[in-house]
């Protein structure tokens, strides 16, 4: 870090991977390679990108089901573990953010594999805690409805829970390695978890020593009334969705506030909200390349993700018209995404926005904040919610991959080191150390 960054206050980046990008009709592009959409050399070039600009971890998301639409856009992706542990092995800093739903594993399990993978890259992983969504997720399991939503976010709470005293079990001096003794290790600073909870049980003791960062990064990315209660008992990172910097102060002050219930500072909590960039030379380059993208969207899939996120068929009504309000479901009736639901409801009740304009609107970034500009009004945007409260960071989302990456690192980041306020080398080996999250939460040593 230079001199000129002592004393400022840093921002923190997560890239978003997504095949070809976050924009719906990124694969259309004449730049994109839908073709490469599971060939590793092509998610190994951009994590050396993004660890080439000292970006603190990359994020695959994971969904347990095939959606409908994969029709009209690449969907399909690489398991996330088996990803990262292969990336892990070609990067040396960058952090490795894994999905992992609580409500399709169990937590022997999903503990062994980050276990596994912190050890395999050196203490560089984090665990995006989700609950799924969908009866069509339950049906590939064996189930055929997907658990009410406060009852997998109780599930979610013991999973963790039982998570957190699997990879705690083993202390840090419990290996002995004597080999002229014969004493591999001491019994005694092995303990069991022997976790009883009301959805779960789980014995233990892990069957591998604690790993180089002892519990992976708690990463959690619902802003639910049920997500924000679990993010500020157990999230270290949250992702989140923000239309405006007003809707983000608002969402980081609320959530940070939370902590107290917990015993836990705002320090030990980042929040990276979704950051969609159309990087230009020029301010109207930069909203020609916005525009491009939105022409190559195809109204269908855009309709048929609205009437699913809203959960109300919206085939019938006419696509520059305004939503049928007065068939929308109650917030406490969705079974999904519920602060999703009422983020688009807003948006389309702030802004007037018809179905067809929201479709546009929420292409990119699915409602995620938007800038479209040159790097000094991008870095002028990352700065002021920076300086405002209402960001530690950014969930970075290029809405077409590999070139909306490309032109964010060697544009915007440069703008960024130049003020001070992101870094110019990371200062840790480790994840945690290069979040300044050194220190778990004592809610999590259960």
């Amino acid at each position: 870090m230079r001199a000129t960054d002592q004393g400022k206050r840093q921002l923190h980046l997560n890239l978003f991977l997504l095949s070809t990008g976050h924009h719906e009709a990124s694969w259309r592009h004449p730049d994109a390679s839908p073709q490469l959409a599971t060939d590793f050399r092509y998610y190994e070039r951009l994590a050396r990108m993004a660890e080439q600009a000292k970006m603190d971890s990359i994020f695959i998301a994971e969904k347990y089901r095939l959606n409908k639409m994969t029709k009209y856009r690449v969907i399909p992706q690489l398991e996330a573990f088996t990803m990262l542990a292969a990336l892990s092995a070609v990067t040396e800093r960058i952090g490795l953010t894994a999905t992992a739903s609580t409500t399709y594993n169990e937590p022997f399990h999903i503990a062994r594999k980050f276990a596994s993978l912190d050890h395999i890259s050196g203490g560089r992983t984090a665990w995006n805690i989700v609950t799924s969504t969908g009866d069509a997720t339950a049906r590939n399991f064996g189930k055929q409805n997907h658990l009410d939503h406060s009852l997998r976010y109780d599930r979610a709470h013991e999973f963790v829970e039982a998570a957190v005293k699997l990879w705690t079990g083993w202390s840090e001096d419990a290996l002995l390695i004597d080999q002229e003794a014969g004493l591999y290790a001491d019994m005694n600073r092995i303990k069991a978890a022997d976790y009883e909870g009301k959805h779960l049980s789980v014995a233990g003791p892990l069957n591998l020593p604690r790993s180089p960062q002892g519990v992976p990064v708690l990463v959690q990315a619902g802003s639910s009334e049920a997500g924000r209660s679990f993010a500020a008992r157990w999230a270290e990172l949250v992702f989140t969705a923000q239309p405006s910097m007003e809707s983000a102060v608002a969402f980081y002050t609320d959530l940070k506030d939370r902590l107290k219930l917990w015993g836990r500072r705002p320090e030990q909590l980042k929040i990276l909200p979704g950051l969609i960039t159309f990087v230009g030379d020029t301010e109207a380059e930069a909203k020609e390349k916005e525009r491009e993208l939105n022409e190559l969207s195809a109204s269908e899939y855009g309709l048929y993700n609205l009437s699913a996120l809203l959960q109300t068929d919206l085939s019938d009504c006419p696509l520059d018209g305004p939503l049928p309000y007065e068939r929308l479901p109650q917030l406490e009736q969705i079974q999904g995404q519920k602060a999703r639901f009422q983020l688009y409801v807003n948006l389309a009740r702030e802004e007037q926005l018809s179905i067809r304009e929201l479709i546009i609107r929420t292409a990119g970034g699915r409602g995620h904040f938007t800038v479209a500009g040159t790097p000094i009004q991008i870095a002028d945007t990352m700065q002021r919610w920076l300086e405002a409260d209402a960001a530690d960071g950014f969930n970075l989302m290029p809405p077409l991959l590999p070139t909306g990456l490309e032109d964010f690192v060697t544009k915007v980041i440069p703008e960024l080191q130049n003020r001070g306020i992101y870094r110019t080398e990371y200062s840790g080996n480790t994840l945690r150390e290069n979040l300044g999250l050194t220190e778990l939460p004592a809610t999590q040593l259960v």
